[in-house]
């Protein structure tokens, strides 16, 4: 797998002080080869090629979620993925509501009562090699966010890694 851990970047619209002070944070960097792909193309490449059993563990969980009273996405949005001609603050990308935007980083997440999340997804151009590097932070306000992370911090790990490696191996990055 061609996909490393790293730092979120320092550089990105998560902000310094937000990163350092978030519960939980991670990132993860792969190589780019396809350096004319938007943020927009590059989120896409990562996000809307889920395996089945990644769609389906996300709808188990988002039920478990909804129980409990979180806003989460549908299986309908899960399995069909939106494409939208144009993306701005304040619309969604995918099944997340959009926070940040620039011509290389997009900052998607959502906010729970239990946490916030958010989810960078970040071209890189210095050096030599361009990369792509996704980053997550999540700032709990309860301790159910605690519990919850405890167990889902795990499969998101694996999770992302995959879909990175998987998109890379694919062309699509």
């Amino acid at each position: 797998m061609n996909v490393v851990e790293c730092d979120v970047p320092s550089g990105s619209l998560l902000g310094r002080e937000v990163v350092e002070h978030a519960y939980f944070r991670d990132g993860y960097r792969t190589p780019l080869s396809r350096i004319e792909l938007d943020v927009i193309a590059i989120f896409f490449g990562i996000f809307a090629h889920h395996p089945l059993w990644m769609k389906l563990l996300l709808i188990v969980r988002n039920k478990a979620a909804s129980l409990a009273g979180l806003d989460v996405p549908t299986a309908s949005e899960i399995f069909h993925v939106e494409m939208k001609d144009r993306y701005a603050v304040g619309g969604k990308i995918g099944v997340w509501p959009i926070f940040a935007l620039s011509e290389n980083e997009i900052v998607a997440g959502r906010n729970n009562k239990h946490m916030d999340f958010r989810l960078s997804v970040l071209k890189v151009l210095d050096g030599d090699r361009p990369s792509v590097v996704v980053s997550t932070i999540c700032t709990v306000h309860h301790w159910s966010g605690k519990v919850y992370l405890f167990f889902v911090a795990p499969f998101h790990k694996y999770g992302v890694r995959k879909l990175m490696a998987n998109a890379s191996m694919a062309g699509r990055l």
